[in-house]
């Protein structure tokens, strides 16, 4: 017992002498950095500089044919001849449906020998007019029975043509709704006919654009089942905006010789609306406040935080529109740990 005394005493003295240490060191440190300022500290930093950036819109569209009808007949009728091939492309003026028409050709017949006989009618009667054998009354009578028969026989063959239903462009026929013999009337859909080389494609962009945007300009899309890119060229452009969406709609032509695009299908658009000359820095050089933003500066080797907007953004950088100018050295890491005034080491500087 009287052994763990000493020993006990021993270790207490020695606990002393070590804090007492500590202590003294702490203090003298405290002593060597009266001015308080944060020790140095080792950072990367970016050289800001001007760079070209393009502000690239994406924007939902549509892809349509450059034409599209329904196929309805003028008039109702028998069909008693159907040329329809169904996913096909068929020329402009291509004869699709023919109606029963027997009954006007008739009709026709009768007029044409009408028509005959009255010429005779008003030849003869010329030369008795030339004698003096009739008034001109009875002359302009004979004619004007002639023009009546004449005006006929137009209406007769303008019917006869409108049981002719034909492609009034070069497209695509769909598929169709009726079959050989069928009665239809000008309310019966035979079946749709679409142009689809070239096609469409419709979409929309906000107002603030409207001012970007020209007719000639080329845009890109894709299209759900495609690992390729499509382009076209703008050529129409709404010229109002629409007021419930406050959006502008735009027209592409689109090129489609194999006909591989569809009308009707999704398309994502996108188009380079503005190319501008601005000065850009990292992306993680930008430190989000609660409003606005901030960046840490080397200003005669200490940071200096710095309020900047900020503008367009591409894949690694972000233009700066206030704050700071090409020249400018900001610091990229170690963002989280410096302080105000503090003296920076820099690592690494990229231009």
């Amino acid at each position: 017992m009287k052994f763990w005394i000493p020993v006990t005493l021993v270790v207490l003295a020695l606990g002393g002498v070590i804090y007492y240490n500590k202590i003294f060191t702490k203090s003298h440190a405290v002593a060597g950095n009266t001015s308080g300022q944060p020790q140095e500290i080792a950072i990367q930093g970016f050289v800001a500089k001007s760079k070209s950036l393009t502000n690239n819109l994406v924007a939902s569209g549509t892809l349509m044919p450059a034409e599209q009808i329904e196929i309805h007949p003028e008039v109702s009728g028998r069909i008693i001849s159907l040329n329809i091939n169904e996913g096909r492309e068929v020329a402009a003026g291509t004869l699709l449906v023919k109606l029963y028409d027997a009954d006007l050709k008739a009709q026709l017949r009768k007029l044409q020998v009408q028509k005959e006989n009255q010429e005779k009618i008003v030849e003869r009667s010329k030369k008795l007019l030339n004698a003096d054998n009739i008034s001109q009354q009875d002359y302009d009578l004979t004619t004007t029975t002639l023009n009546t028969i004449l005006s006929d026989i137009d209406l007769i063959k303008a019917q006869i043509e409108k049981t002719e239903v034909r492609a009034p462009f070069r497209g695509v026929i769909g598929l169709r709704n009726v079959s050989l013999g069928a009665y239809i009337t000008p309310s019966t859909l035979i079946t749709k006919l679409q142009q689809i080389n070239p096609l469409k494609i419709d979409f929309f962009v906000p107002e603030k654009y409207a001012v970007s945007i020209a007719e000639g300009d080329k845009v890109a899309f894709a299209v759900d089942g495609f690992s390729e890119n499509f382009s076209g060229k703008i050529y129409a452009i709404e010229p109002d905006i629409d007021q419930a969406t406050r959006s502008l709609k735009i027209r592409a032509l689109v090129s489609n010789p194999s006909a591989k695009l569809h009308p009707g299908a999704f398309a994502k658009v996108n188009l380079d609306v503005e190319n501008i000359t601005a000065v850009v820095i990292p992306t993680q050089a930008i430190i989000p406040q609660t409003r606005g933003k901030k960046v840490v500066i080397s200003k005669n080797g200490k940071a200096v935080f710095q309020d900047v907007v900020t503008g367009l953004r591409d894949e690694s950088n972000v233009q700066v529109t206030q704050g700071l100018t090409a020249g400018d050295t900001v610091i990229t890491t170690g963002l989280l740990f410096v302080k105000p005034e503090q003296n920076l080491k820099f690592t690494k500087i990229e231009e």
